[in-house]
């Protein structure tokens, strides 16, 4: 290969990459206003410049456009948190949750989407199960730590505050987003976690 040749393949590879970039942040605009099932390709590829068919050679479907969405979240999500273990784990979570005020579309799309995900049908069904599985355990576990360091209460049943810490941040997302003027998100959040310190 000559080196021009070997520059268009690079160059060709780097639009690429940022026409995929362009389609998931649309993708993020477009499954938050309107959910999974009522956001369409057409509207994606439209916002994009792009025919159907032209998203279809980036994505090869709307389930793999959602689960690349979803994953890229989780990851964002997880080097915000850092590799914090026990209650600075714990602690870091409110800052992601301050995090999240910042970024509304993605706060609304992983609500609808998560409702929308409790059908069994549903395209993200698997995704949301496993991530609810997988947070559990992250937050159970710092708080095993962070109970082993005397920084939660003895008494505290560790995998029951993982599910009740989770559910708080859920529901507090949803009223935040109904009422963003009322509702506190990290100040909710932080009242509950000194409640469990020790």
């Amino acid at each position: 290969m000559t080196d021009e040749n070997a520059r268009r393949v690079r160059g060709s590879y780097r639009k690429g990459v940022a026409k995929r970039a362009e389609i998931l942040r649309r993708a993020v605009v477009v499954f938050a206003d309107s959910g999974y099932r009522g956001g369409s390709l057409k509207e994606i590829a439209d916002g994009v410049g792009l025919t159907q068919a032209g998203l279809l050679h980036h994505f090869s479907s709307k389930e793999q456009l959602l689960a690349e969405v979803l994953d890229e979240r989780d990851s964002a999500d997880l080097e915000r948190l850092g590799d914090a273990q026990g209650w600075a784990f714990i602690q870091s979570v409110t800052d992601q949750v301050r995090h999240n005020t910042t970024v509304p579309g993605l706060v609304r799309l992983y609500a609808t989407l998560s409702g929308e995900a409790v059908a069994e049908d549903h395209p993200a069904h698997g995704f949301f199960t496993g991530r609810y599985r997988r947070i559990r355990g992250l937050m159970a576990g710092a708080l095993r730590t962070a109970q082993a360091d005397g920084d939660v209460a003895a008494g505290v049943d560790v995998e029951t505050a993982a599910v009740s810490l989770i559910a708080l941040m859920d529901g507090l997302q949803i009223q935040w987003l109904l009422d963003r003027d009322t509702v506190d998100m990290p100040g909710a959040l932080d009242d509950f976690l000194g409640r469990l310190r020790a």
